[in-house]
């Protein structure tokens, strides 16, 4: 859910900040109080279009932040997530999630799955025929959804073998070409003969060769400091000891313990002086090593980053080639997997198929009675399906859209040419409540949805958002006492004017302010009689 909205900069609205809450959240007010700016400025959060106009008077930006509490949602950090907007009259745009820097294609793409906002002929994922199919299927569950897993498994296999039969390596000079290049570079890294581990041993070496001088001048300092020096006077101590080593046991462990280190210095010198023989390079010898590691290094450069990598990639050329030289059979391996798979998955799509048609009556069966409620008497949903069995897709070979025909007498047409907003806004609801349980996005928007419906279709709106409201956060921006008496929040939006500034202020109604407020929606004053009328619509 959204917990708090922040905006800043944005028509006549200066700073305010919104806490929401769960449930249904109705925003009410005056017109003209900026009501229809807060649910602007939600569209703006979630990627949608921004004009700089939009930026208050005397200032150089926007800013929106939007704070969601969503701890099952994998890119919350302790369970919140925080997405802003910051827009400039140069034209700058800042979006970021968590702090991370994205574009606005990004910020849409990640928002789309957790706000959805409803105006009179804005109804983001209804009105967009592509997305009907997924509605049906989660409405179907899991037993649809098993299936389509399976699908999807073999369509991405399918998707391979499609592109890789596509490619097919040109016409015979295209392959020719190819087959020569893959040839060639197998070749100069066979000829290179590598060993794994030689590269290091090689500038070991060539480390050891360029500072053969120093490593010389060193080692035999050693060895007269030890070979003349030490071992002679630790030699002398041994003997010294020896005439004593009889009067006293201590005197013998120490003579022992001089021993031991004449011995070990003994070793260490013979180790120095084969040291000394081991720097003995020529200049033959190093152009070797150099030239050994030049090689080593272009191919490096061409093939990968270790010896280990170069020898992986003449393996995978390796079987390049041995495919474009059996490139028949090779083909034909292919086309008989896709064959196969085709048969598969046509087997699954039909499945699918059956399970949709069987689901969607039941849906549209469920819509209808809801539209009954809501006083479309005269309203039939359909839901059509076309199996094309033509093309594949990620969604099998079933085409799904939704139509409804609102008159008697009319024909059925898709959702986007309805052009009564009321009627659409009470279609979406039933489509909606329906499928509240399985509708994943968490917040829901209505921006003045009541628009063009009064009465009992009023009530039966309010009924219906407050349903959807169990199961989602629900913001509301309402003209209709009907809807506003069933708020579990009630929000008064309304203008204050300061130092000849207009600002957008919000106050969270208490019970007494929230009656107040029905009562002002519903006759325009704040009558002894409004006030019973808003106390029982509040209590109905």
């Amino acid at each position: 859910m959204i917990s708090n909205l922040h905006i800043k900069n944005i028509g006549i609205i200066d700073d305010i900040s919104i806490n929401l809450n769960n449930g249904l959240n109705v925003l009410t007010g005056e017109t003209g109080a900026g009501k229809t700016l807060i649910i602007g400025s939600l569209s703006i959060i979630a990627g949608g279009r921004f004009s700089k106009e939009m930026i208050r008077k005397g200032e150089d930006h926007s800013f929106v932040e939007l704070c969601l509490y969503l701890p099952e949602n994998e890119a919350a950090i302790d369970g919140n997530i925080i997405v802003s907007r910051e827009i400039y009259t140069n034209g700058r745009n800042l979006c970021k999630i968590n702090g991370r820097l994205v574009t606005v294609n990004e910020l849409k793409s990640f928002m789309k799955d957790l706000i959805d906002i409803h105006g009179q002929l804005d109804n983001q994922t209804i009105l967009d025929s592509s997305s009907h199919i997924e509605y049906l299927d989660n409405f179907a569950g899991e037993e649809l959804l098993l299936i389509k897993q399976k699908y999807l498994e073999k369509y991405e296999e399918y998707k391979d073998i499609k592109s890789k039969l596509k490619s097919n390596y040109g016409d015979d000079i295209e392959k020719q070409r190819k087959l020569d290049l893959l040839k060639y570079q197998v070749n100069e890294i066979k000829d290179a003969n590598l060993k794994k581990g030689e590269d290091e041993e090689l500038d070991l070496m060539r480390s050891k060769i360029l500072n053969s001088e120093k490593i010389s001048e060193n080692l035999n300092q050693v060895d007269i400091e030890i070979g003349d020096n030490a071992i002679d006077s630790i030699a002398n101590a041994v003997r010294a000891l020896e005439k004593i080593e009889g009067i006293d046991k201590k005197y013998e462990e120490k003579l022992n313990n001089l021993k031991s280190i004449y011995y070990d210095l003994q070793e260490l010198s013979r180790d120095i002086n084969s040291f000394k023989d081991d720097v003995e390079f020529d200049e033959e010898q190093r152009q070797t090593v150099e030239q050994r590691l030049d090689i080593i290094f272009s191919l490096k450069r061409k093939y990968g980053n270790s010896i280990e990598e170069i020898l992986n990639y003449a393996d995978r050329v390796q079987e390049e080639i041995n495919q474009i030289e059996n490139l028949d059979e090779y083909i034909k391996e292919l086309k008989e997997k896709q064959n196969m798979l085709e048969e598969e998955m046509k087997k699954l799509c039909l499945e699918m198929n059956k399970i949709r048609n069987t689901k969607a009556s039941i849906l549209a069966e469920k819509i209808n009675k809801q539209l009954q409620d809501l006083e479309m008497k005269n309203a039939i949903f359909k839901i059509q399906i076309e199996y094309n069995n033509i093309e594949f897709n990620e969604n099998g070979l079933d085409e799904v859209e939704f139509f409804i025909r609102t008159n008697v007498g009319e024909e059925a047409k898709p959702l986007i040419k309805i052009a009564s907003g009321g009627e659409m806004s009470r279609i979406m609801l039933a489509i909606k409540n329906v499928l509240a349980d399985v509708d994943k996005v968490p917040v829901l928007v209505f921006d003045e949805i009541d628009t063009g419906i009064s009465g009992v279709a009023a009530g039966s709106v309010a009924i219906k958002m407050k349903q959807i409201a169990k199961t989602h956060q629900v913001l509301s921006v309402t003209h209709l006492a009907q809807i506003a008496a069933k708020g579990d929040y009630n929000y008064y939006i309304y203008k204050e004017v300061t130092n000849n500034e207009t600002k957008t202020k919000v106050k969270l109604l208490d019970e007494e302010g929230t009656i107040q407020e029905i009562a002002r929606i519903t006759s325009g004053n704040i009558t002894g009689l409004a006030l019973e009328h808003a106390k029982a619509l509040r209590n109905s």
